[in-house]
């Protein structure tokens, strides 16, 4: 290239400062390296691809959004080594999308987030902020302890509700976010495969070695819960059945038959994905889900099919042996035992917690475990005592009031999305969205109640943002009848063109 006179001139002015940016970096990495050695090299180096996030932040706010999915999904996986919380970057993520809402608050449409949904999530934050005065254990106000326990509890909600409604705000955006979702479910579903027919990678191993021994190699070595990419089995398994009622909804009432198909498939894969998991609570996860979409459904011709299936489902389950020579099966029917080990664990364990929480109807207070609270204290016993159940982790940090306000919020949100569903969504495709969510919703709760599930990752921001987007949906449907519309002609078209082809072969 010739850079020769005016050419050069030219080059300079569009290019010298970028040169001359980048050269001086170059020096301070090289003076990095000598004075502080490869971390400081590093360091430098990495400057350009921090400016770079920066610009792409502000530039594409949907990236972050994208990042930010992602993120939610991977950060269990055992192949990627945090040194941090892993709720930090989920956290980051979120307050760097509503600083970011703030900023181009013109361009973004704050008006759908004045709903009931957010009033019920406020209120549970409110009470979770009141909740920092707590002092059961007669310790002293701990703000940092109460803080951390209040993120996962209640901040991470209202943070997962304000990020999906004010960033899913068009039908395209919402298919993308359909295929990213069931795409990542899929990734699980296919990482469980791996793992059982090519076994555990090194880290996973270990993990299951310690910390997951008692709970994941059963029956003296004989049945292994395999976990995926979460944090555990149950997680794995509840989540899974809660993704499988959403995209088997979705694929039952999607009128594009390319949606149609993936939909199934993932919740195909995800329904199948749950066994392995040895999860028993993910069967009434997923019968709950499609008991609550025939009600939501409207319609007898899905209602008594699904019916005669799912009851057909359980029925096997519940009353024949088929099946039984494979061990996840075997595992899922004790869900029908009543006489199960496990399950009269659970019931002393909250005998035992009943009687202390009778002289504490505030809880023990959030944050406050077995770490911060001493051995000559009176409520030490409620604080070593596994919950096995969000729900009885809330009645335990927060009381009978704290787990009274939860149920009470958490039906006001759900009942207001299913209000949404039946009376203000009109297109038949957008409220099997809308349903499938409300449900998935239901299936992730009732898992929450069996598990201590509902405020892991991925489920708090999958299922929580997922029943905020239920409110977004009437905001948009004129312009989801005219996408559809226009997918629904494309398709037709290729009908059309198809037939012609083979019409034209036969002649």
């Amino acid at each position: 290239m010739n850079i020769s006179g005016t050419s050069y001139k030219s080059y300079a002015q569009n290019h010298g400062g970028r040169v001359l940016l980048l050269f001086l970096l170059f020096l301070l990495a090289l003076y990095e390296f000598y004075t502080m050695g490869i971390t400081g090299f590093a360091l430098v180096c990495f400057i350009p691809v921090i400016v770079l996030a920066i610009v792409m932040t502000f530039r594409f706010r949907m990236f972050v959004f994208w990042t930010l999915c992602f993120v939610n999904y991977f950060i269990q996986f055992k192949e990627i080594p945090f040194n941090f919380p892993a709720s930090v970057p989920n956290e980051l993520l979120e307050i760097i999308l509503l600083i970011l809402a703030i900023i181009e608050v013109e361009e973004l449409k704050f008006e759908r987030t004045a709903n009931i949904m957010l009033w019920a999530l406020l209120i549970w934050c409110g009470f979770c902020t009141i909740e920092v005065l707590n002092d059961t254990c007669g310790l002293g106000i701990n703000v940092g302890a109460w803080y951390t326990g209040a993120r996962m509890m209640a901040f991470q909600l209202l943070y997962a509700f304000m990020v999906y409604i004010l960033y899913i705000t068009d039908p395209k955006k919402l298919t993308t976010y359909l295929y990213i979702w069931g795409g990542l479910a899929l990734f699980a579903v296919f990482w469980v495969w791996k793992q059982k027919t090519f076994g555990f990678t090194d880290a996973e191993n270990a993990w299951l070695q310690s910390r997951g021994r008692t709970t994941h190699i059963l029956y003296g070595g004989t049945l292994i819960r395999y976990f995926s990419i979460y944090s555990d089995a149950a997680n794995f398994g509840i989540g899974m059945a809660s993704t499988a009622v959403a995209f088997l909804i979705f694929a039952l009432t999607s009128r594009i038959w390319k949606h149609r198909i993936f939909f199934l498939l993932v919740g195909a894969g995800c329904t199948w994905a749950m066994f392995p998991s040895g999860t028993r609570t993910a069967i009434f996860c997923l019968f709950a889900g499609i008991t609550v979409y025939i009600f939501l459904s409207k319609s007898f011709k899905i209602a008594v099919p699904l019916t005669i299936f799912f009851g057909l489902f359980v029925f096997l389950l519940a009353f024949t042996t088929i099946g039984n020579s494979n061990q996840s099966i075997r595992r899922m029917r004790t869900a029908f035992n009543r006489s199960d080990a496990s399950a009269t664990t659970r019931t002393i364990n909250q005998e035992t917690m009943r009687k202390y929480l009778a002289e504490a109807p505030w809880g023990i207070g959030i944050g406050m475990n077995y770490d911060n609270v001493p051995a000559n204290n009176k409520y030490r016993k409620l604080s070593t005592l596994p919950p096995d159940s969000e729900y009885v982790f809330i009645w335990q940090h927060t009381g009978i009031i704290g787990i009274t306000f939860f149920l009470i919020t958490t039906a006001i949100m759900f009942i207001g999305a299913c209000w949404v569903v039946l009376f203000k969504i009109k297109s038949p495709s957008l409220r099997g969205i809308g349903s499938g969510l409300c449900c998935a919703f239901v299936a992730i709760q009732l898992g929450g109640y069996g598990n201590q599930v509902l405020m892991q990752f991925p489920n708090c921001l999958v299922f929580y943002g997922g029943l905020a987007l239920v409110y977004a949906l009437p905001f948009f449907e004129g312009e989801w009848k005219e996408y559809e519309e226009s997918l629904f002609a494309k398709q037709e078209e290729k009908k059309r063109l198809k037939l012609e082809k083979k019409k034209a072969l036969r002649v």
